[in-house]
């Protein structure tokens, strides 16, 4: 990628041999630290382009982008002629690895929370029984109270 920065009245060129974004970032950094690139007669947009209806598929319950997941990111490209599916692409692979791996991962945390509850209420239950056992430590009522007591049960 060749990119030309027009620095005050000279046309600096800049190979680039990485993506787009290390170069837009390094264009706003520019543009950040240098008044005279802002004040150039030629604006450059720095908005996303990946965004574009990323709102209206969110509240459509699509994904954000049309290549993460659905039919035509999930679903084979071709078939045989006879039926028989096509071999799994890379990216096919990929995404159902990650997948695995999420879900494992979704697992392994979900039984750490149920782990955690069930000691919770385990810590909740020996409470109570500590203080069950410290009101049958306490001294019991004799005589008039003990009658009083159990008049009025």
């Amino acid at each position: 990628m060749f990119l030309r920065i027009k620095w005050s009245h000279q046309s600096v060129p800049w190979v680039c041999r990485g993506d787009f974004r290390a170069v837009l970032s390094l264009y706003c950094t520019c543009t950040c630290c240098f008044p005279v690139l802002r004040q150039s007669s030629r604006q450059f947009s720095t908005t996303c382009g990946v965004q574009a209806g990323e709102k209206w598929r969110k509240e459509h319950g699509l994904s954000r982008s049309g290549t993460e997941y659905g039919p035509l990111t999930d679903l084979p490209d071709w078939s045989f002629a006879d039926g028989r599916l096509a071999p799994p692409m890379k990216g096919q692979l990929r995404r159902k690895q990650e997948r695995e791996v999420l879900a494992r991962r979704i697992v392994m945390l979900n039984s750490e929370v149920d782990r955690g509850m069930e000691a919770w209420s385990e810590k909740q239950e020996e409470a109570k029984r500590m203080e069950e056992h410290k009101k049958s430590l306490l001294l019991k009522p004799k005589g008039k109270l003990l009658m009083k007591k159990q008049s009025k049960s």
